[in-house]
């Protein structure tokens, strides 16, 4: 069976973007040698890329720019690997290997329960509460970064049931990032 995870890099005061739209200057404090390690990682572990519409707009934008180093492992997985987009305005991307679904939660549900390589989820903090809504998330990944934004977009939504989070690891970085993995509770 196929795991769905969420990975996002998050404020100590819980944001995962600060005031403006794709503000994510504090990756800047978490980044080094190991989240670029994490980050080839999660290509070869990945089938699937799966991203909110906003998320899939500003991937799209910069994974296809000169800003991206075109002869990177990273580039490369992010431009080839199949990307899932879950949006209600959207009806297809010319991003390559992407397809849109309006039903985010069956397309997940049906990719988990095949066999298969991880489901990754990246940004998306609406798709991400929808999907832990319906219990189609496996294993939260946050780097809890450590910075304090003061304001910005929260990575989770205000509102809803309490969830029950199991931890499975926590593992510091060299420069002060912590990497908590989470499965949410039965």
């Amino acid at each position: 069976m196929a795991k769905v995870i969420v990975w996002n890099l998050v404020t100590l005061d819980g944001y995962f973007e600060g005031k403006e739209k794709w503000d994510l200057s504090f990756h800047n404090v978490a980044w080094g040698e190991e989240l670029d390690a994490l980050s080839k990682e999660f290509g070869r572990r990945a089938q699937v890329l799966v991203f909110g519409r906003v998320t899939h707009d500003g991937m799209k934008a910069y994974w296809t720019s000169a800003d991206a180093n075109e002869d990177s492992e990273v580039t490369r997985y992010m431009n080839s690997l199949p990307k899932l987009v879950a949006s209600r305005t959207l009806s297809d991307s010319d991003w390559n290997n992407t397809r849109v679904t309006d039903d985010i939660a069956a397309e997940i549900a049906e990719l988990r329960a095949a066999p298969g390589k991880d489901i990754l989820i990246f940004g998306s903090a609406e798709l991400v509460d929808t999907l832990l809504t319906a219990q189609q998330v496996d294993e939260l990944m946050l780097a809890i970064v450590p910075v304090r934004l003061g304001t910005g977009t929260p990575f989770f939504k205000a509102g809803g049931e309490q969830q029950k989070l199991d931890l499975l690891e926590s593992r510091p970085l060299k420069n002060g990032t912590v990497i908590l993995r989470y499965e949410p509770g039965k």
